[in-house]
């Protein structure tokens, strides 16, 4: 769940209202949010960095806020103090407006045909006469971070670029161009470069080195100019210097270019929802026209309201409640879904606004019901469906398993289910292609790279991490185990197998033959060739 950290005197101020830390835990709550941690600045540098570091920094109190994945409206204090006043009923849902300029004199991004193999689609909007202040200039800016972060991907699905539009004119071309062709000076940087020499200066930048794969292999580099040429971004890595945005700033250009053409509507409407209540005309957003290769045009942002009709039964069964059709519709339009019954109150008609891309069917219609009418509120009661759990087979066994082998003096280790080729291959004198493991296509470090097919080299690593303590060191483990195995349907299979070590100075073969008798006994497993066990020598 992302996590929106808010300046608490702040958010009191646009609530218009104080609360205590547990009044505002329990406001949270009830709204479906989670009031993670209360800090400050100077505490998360101490924390991280120490109290030295520390020195000199913030003791404004934040408030961390969990947000749910799919609420974008809910990622800045704009779109959570406007959730929560309309959830308390102190202000109505506002309406979104957007405005078509005449004939000419609007602004229009044209695309060209080159950019087709590399970010091929685009959508553009303007915020005009904003009127900024520091906080709101840095929950701006902060947004499209969290944006980037959330929906965009990381930047692979949309890339946001915001710009002044008083130090650039229209019309705008959105093409692609060879590394060398492209000369710009990016953002906060003080000479200019070509594409290549950018993508080498940020390949050390803590931040924008994670984007520089998205391109840099590609042949053309996506380029966005105005009529005079002036580069106004190299989507989805960095904008150009002389079009950044400031407090002063009052006319605001928004494009977004992507691979998908959704997410990246979706995006731009929220970012101009969000902030166009700051606009000298309260929440309108000037329209751009985008003009394709193909010669059509689109108008964003779409900023598109449409209607659902949900059946008020549906609702209480599904909730397991017994309300009204009017109460439930109240219930839905304080949770931003202006509802209002129609017909014989056989419907309940929801209008989704723009800023509620993540309702998508009944469902979420309903689970925004339930968190209106309050989870604590809800009746608990007994299923109609009569089940009776119990516990599996293999696991119940495992368990009165491992108390035997606590019994019998040995320590339970947890060890990680994945691990390197050479921990299960090369290390115990096998052959990789022998082990039957399964790869990670995409593995983070060494240490990950395949999942375990033996338990032996977690307990072998358990040993060596902990040579130190006093001996003789009994480790046993009983988990899972994954190999190869076609005849699946996801390929592979996965096995409970117990291993354990016996560690000492001088160690003795007899206690761990006299363990493997004692699990033995216990399974009733007798020691004779023909249905039962032995013990034979290997090579190892």
């Amino acid at each position: 769940m992302p996590t929106v950290s808010v300046k608490r005197d702040l958010l009191f101020q646009a609530l218009g209202r104080t609360y205590t830390d547990e009044e505002f835990n329990e406001l949270c709550f009830e709204f479906g949010l989670e009031l993670d941690e209360i800090t400050s600045e100077k505490d998360i540098i101490s924390k991280e960095k120490g109290e030295e570091k520390a020195k000199g920094a913030s003791d404004t109190v934040l408030y961390k806020i969990d947000v749910p994945a799919n609420r974008y409206d809910l990622l800045c204090l704009e779109g959570l103090v406007r959730g929560l006043q309309v959830f308390k009923e102190r202000i109505n849902l506002p309406r979104y407006e957007k405005i078509i300029p005449a004939q000419g004199e609007g602004q229009r991004l044209i695309i060209t045909e080159e950019t087709v193999q590399v970010r091929p689609h685009a959508v553009a909007a303007v915020l005009r006469n904003i009127n900024f202040t520091k906080e709101r200039y840095d929950s701006f800016i902060d947004l499209q971070e969290k944006l980037h972060q959330n929906i965009c991907r990381r930047r692979a699905l949309v890339a946001i670029g915001t710009h002044d539009l008083d130090t650039i004119s229209g019309p705008f071309t959105f093409t692609a161009k060879a590394p060398s062709e492209i000369k710009f000076k990016p953002l906060n940087q003080s000479q200019e470069y070509t594409a290549s020499q950018i993508m080498d200066l940020y390949r050390t930048d803590s931040h924008l080195r994670h984007y520089l794969h998205l391109i840099e292999n590609k042949p053309l580099y996506p380029v966005i100019y105005d009529s005079n040429g002036v580069v106004l971004s190299m989507p989805p890595i960095i904008n150009g210097d002389h079009t950044k945005i400031s407090v002063n700033t009052r006319n605001v250009f928004i494009e977004c270019t992507g691979t998908d053409i959704t997410k990246a509507k979706i995006v731009l409407d929220i970012i101009v929802t969000m902030f166009s209540e700051y606009c000298e005309k309260p929440f309108s957003v000037e329209a751009a026209e985008v003009v394709y290769p193909n010669g059509k045009t689109h108008i964003y942002p779409e900023l598109a309201y449409r209607k659902e009709k949900v059946k008020p039964e549906l609702i209480n069964k599904k909730i397991g409640i017994s309300e009204t059709p009017s109460s439930l519709a109240k219930l839905l339009t304080r949770m931003c879904l202006k509802s209002h019954v129609i017909g014989n109150g056989n419907n309940i008609e929801i209008e989704i606004p723009p800023t509620r891309a993540d309702v998508i069917h009944a469902c979420d219609i309903v689970e925004d019901a339930a968190i209106a009418y309050g989870y604590n509120n809800i009746q608990m009661t007994i299923p109609k469906t009569y089940t009776i759990a119990n516990q599996l087979p293999l696991n119940k066994l495992t368990e009165l398993l491992r108390l035997d082998l606590a019994a019998a003096g040995f320590t339970e280790a947890l060890t990680f289910a994945l691990c390197s080729q050479e921990d299960i291959a090369d290390k115990l004198g096998m052959d990789i292609s022998a082990t039957k493991a399964v790869r990670i296509a995409n593995p983070k470090t060494a240490e990950f790279q395949v999942a375990r097919t033996t338990l032996l080299p977690g307990l072998l690593k358990t040993i060596a991490a902990n040579r130190k303590m006093p001996l003789p060191l009994k480790l046993f483990e009983i988990s899972d185990i994954v190999v190869k195995d076609p005849n699946t349907d996801v390929g592979a299979r996965n096995y409970r197998h117990f291993c354990a070590v016996y560690y000492n100075k001088s160690p003795g073969f007899e206690i761990i033959h006299g363990l493997l008798d004692r699990v033995m006994q216990l399974l009733e497993v007798p020691p004779n060739e023909e249905n039962g066990y032995t013990i034979k020598a290997t090579e190892g």
